[in-house]
């Protein structure tokens, strides 16, 4: 997995392209991912989930679910992605050990390219049906704001490490001093589906007030600070480089691995619990301190700023259909649990009610593994006590790759779960 990332960023640095050709942005990144594959296997006992952890340390495995090798358990779904020189050893090496496995994509580079709808649009228009580059995103949050004066404005909360303007978008009707709702996407850059659904939200929540009697009782008592991408310079390089990218583009002064995952960087348990990683070629590499990031630390200082009047954190990640809550650094149950699951639980009613989509929902150390120094867990102990992690659509058929004919759905439903969180901070919150 080091290898992987740092070999990767070496290949990406020889050939930089300009932000929006997308064509030639794919064709670039072939080399990496073409007839690259993504393996699902189930570890049955424990020397099945040793000998993969054992794989990932002979072989340049990128592990999509979970998030890196050690928190693999038994009868865990374990997807993961393998370059084309690799993949014909690995499958030898899991037949070997009597693990079974299915080829969710036989060739990734293929997948990212049908990603894209074949009417993609190049005329740089931003599209809510279709995945937007940073720099349309950059001037969508003007103009959204132009567009509904009264209900959007535009902050600027900080700069990412590599300079780039930190946009949020407060949305709802002025008025006295009233109750709000944190929300944010995309802080791991190659979960596209995050930031469509915080563009979408704010679309639809400024465009429907007046028509649609619940949105404008929202606008008008509540309002929503939205950060539409969190990890912008990642997210860049998703699309200009690697589209497998996950971390920030911070640099480390110790190694030539580039990049902190922010949502291990936060001053929650920071570095102590979970299967935490202090080797900054990891995927999950929690940073030199907690806030050392410019990324996590403009986010926290807003929300520290405004704390009395946050009463939700709710934040979007991709994949696997889950509804999260605190706590991740510890499996002792937060003060509220019952609360937080009855609030999830009409949450996830009111998403599948649309499509039948089915989520899970639970304390994330439960639910999934856990973790230490992430945003909802920080936000919790500031005293947000109705704090979610959103992990969107889908299951793993698409992975991180899910295609633009999807968004529409995908953020239909997870709109009636926003509303139904929202309602509840409305009616009970203090």
């Amino acid at each position: 997995m080091t290898d992987s990332i740092c070999s990767r960023e070496t290949r990406n640095m020889k050939s930089m392209v300009p932000l929006g050709l997308i064509v030639a942005t794919f064709a670039l990144t072939s080399s990496i991912f073409d007839s690259a594959k993504v393996f699902r296997v189930k570890p049955q006992n424990e020397k099945q989930v040793n000998f993969l952890k054992y794989l990932a340390q002979i072989k340049q495995l990128d592990f999509w679910h979970p998030d890196s090798a050690p928190y693999i358990v038994t009868q865990m779904q374990v997807d993961f992605h393998v370059g084309a020189h690799q993949s014909r050893s690995v499958q030898t090496l899991m037949e070997k050990n009597e693990i079974q496995y299915e080829i969710l994509l036989h060739n990734l580079q293929e997948e990212i390219e049908k990603q894209f709808d074949s009417k993609r649009n190049f005329t740089g228009r931003h599209s809510y049906t279709k995945y937007n580059d940073w720099d349309k995103i950059a001037s969508w949050t003007a103009r959204i704001a132009k567009i509904y004066p009264k209900l959007v404005s535009r902050i600027q909360i900080g700069n990412t490490f590599e300079k780039q303007p930190m946009y949020l978008l407060k949305v709802g009707k002025e008025s006295v001093r009233k109750k709000a709702i944190f929300m944010d996407c995309g802080i791991h850059a190659r979960e596209w589906i995050s930031p469509a659904f915080c563009q979408w939200f704010v679309k639809q929540a400024a465009s429907t007030y007046g028509k649609d009697k619940i949105m404008t009782h929202l606008l008008d008592s509540l309002n929503f600070y939205v950060l539409p991408v969190f990890n912008i310079d990642g997210y860049v390089w998703s699309w200009t480089q690697d589209r497998m990218w996950r971390k920030n583009r911070s640099k480390n002064s110790t190694t030539n691995c580039i990049g902190i995952d922010l949502n291990r960087n936060f001053a929650a348990a920071w570095g102590t619990t979970g299967f935490i990683s202090d080797d900054p070629c990891d995927e999950t590499y929690y940073g030199p301190a907690p806030e050392s990031e410019d990324e996590t630390k403009a986010v926290a200082t807003f929300i520290r700023n405004h704390l009395s009047s946050i009463k939700a954190y709710l934040t979007f990640h991709a994949y696997s259909q889950m509804l999260l809550f605190p706590y991740g650094y510890t499996f002792h149950k937060a003060p509220n649990h019952n609360e937080l699951t009855e609030v999830a639980k009409a949450a996830v009613e009111a998403l599948s009610s649309l499509y039948g989509t089915k989520y899970e929902y639970g304390p994330s150390a439960t639910l999934i593994y856990p973790t230490s120094g992430s945003s909802v867990d920080w936000a919790y102990d500031q005293g947000i006590k109705y704090s979610f992690v959103f992990e969107l659509r889908d299951k793993g058929r698409y992975g991180f790759l899910l295609p633009e004919s999807k968004i529409k759905s995908t953020c239909k439903e997870t709109m009636l779960a926003v509303k139904s969180i929202a309602n509840y901070i409305l009616s009970y919150a203090s």
